[in-house]
């Protein structure tokens, strides 16, 4: 087997595909990255832990058929690191060669036949904007926990109904919500599917090189249940679902509010980050709304304290309502707008947060940002 590629197209596609490759192996074969070149002129490289699942396709130069498994990290750091010149791989016996400029590096081989097959995939099942996809998921995925123990809150929850779709994500103490339209394969299409968080965040953002996403996933049964896929410019990845089960979101979200404020994003963002470095870290920021303004505090009694006042457009009834600072700070960096608009019912309960004004006629938001108030002591 042998290849000769463009040192920059490789070293792209190698890092690309060696995400996927797990950073503690349950078996040693894991860590390897699989490259076959095809009868046709192609090179394939993938990755697979028998969760998540990665291959790009390179056009080649030159090269001979063949498929061998060396250690993906350690080439995606040689193919880093390589000058910008053709790079040329070749496997001899045991071990593979490559070659590029005046640098040459042997790398030991791995038990191809020992490595697993990757899954096939789903069938497709439409396509959407790879900027707008990654922008989706990204707003979402802010909100998905950290917490193992709870896996159903770890997800991303996408509905898929028609031409919408719908993403959703909670922490118990914050929701994200993020609806958007797609090109369905087929008009009447209807799924639900639990995405493992930060494997979709990683791979929305990593699928911008081309001007589409192909969403692969089985509706009801059949072919790749329990798994769904993604595939862009010659790049393709599935992942395993997670258990469907997932909070009814929607019954969180209020409908009426006794009062809004419209807040420059970025002035808002730089007065919170201000007034938190006094807070500690389960304190929260208080902001009291009244009139045309907004007071930040942060710290009380004997420790530090900080205030701030920032003008605002607000409408409705006084209110004093306080927040973790990072949980704030994250969502109002998810809002991509200018203007944030916090919308409140009462102290005590759940606010809204959406980027700028609502539009004229008073439909919903595509992005809502639900956080939870923390108890203010009388």
């Amino acid at each position: 087997m042998m290849f000769r590629v463009d040192r920059d197209v490789l070293a792209e596609a190698v890092a690309w595909t060696a995400r996927s490759l797990p950073a503690r192996p349950s078996v040693p074969v894991l860590a390897g990255m699989r490259l076959e070149v095809t009868e046709n002129q192609q090179l394939k490289l993938s990755g697979f832990d028998y969760e998540v699942s990665a291959e790009v396709t390179l056009e080649l130069q030159t090269g001979d058929p063949g498929l061998v498994l060396v250690s993906g990290r350690l080439l995606a750091e040689i193919t880093r690191a390589l000058p910008s010149q053709p790079v040329d791989f070749v496997v001899e016996g045991a071990k593979a060669v490559v070659t590029c400029g005046s640098a040459r590096f042997t790398l030991l081989t791995m038990p191809a036949e020992d490595y697993p097959s990757l899954p096939a995939m789903p069938p497709a099942a439409g396509r959407v904007g790879s900027d707008t996809f990654s922008s989706a998921v990204a707003q979402v995925a802010v909100a998905a926990g950290k917490d193992d123990t709870l896996p159903m809150l770890t997800g991303v929850r996408m509905e898929i109904e028609g031409d919408t779709v719908t993403l959703a994500a909670t922490d118990r103490y914050r929701l994200a919500v993020r609806e958007l339209k797609w090109q369905p394969d087929q008009a009447d299409f209807s799924a639900i599917a639990m995405i493992p968080g930060r494997t979709l965040a990683d791979t929305a953002k990593s699928l911008t090189t081309g001007a589409e996403v192909e969403i692969a996933l089985s509706s009801s049964g059949g072919t790749g249940e329990g798994m769904i896929g993604f595939s862009s410019a010659g790049r393709r990845t599935t992942t395993r679902l997670l258990d469907p089960e997932f909070p009814k979101y929607r019954s969180l979200l209020p409908t009426e509010f006794s009062a809004h404020a419209d807040i420059p994003t970025s002035a808002f963002v730089e007065a919170v980050k201000r007034v938190a470095l006094v807070a500690e870290r389960n304190t929260p920021v208080r902001l009291a709304f009244h009139g045309g303004e907004v007071v930040l505090e942060a710290g009380s009694g004997d420790e530090a304290q900080a205030v701030e006042v920032l003008p605002v457009e607000f409408e409705g009834e006084e209110i004093n309502i306080a927040f973790n600072h990072q949980f704030l700070l994250e969502g109002l960096g998810a809002i991509d707008s200018d203007v944030a608009r916090l919308q409140f019912t009462t102290s005590t309960k759940p606010a809204i947060l959406t980027g700028g004004k609502p539009v004229d006629d008073g439909g919903t938001p595509d992005y809502r940002y639900l956080i939870m108030p923390i108890r203010l002591s009388s």
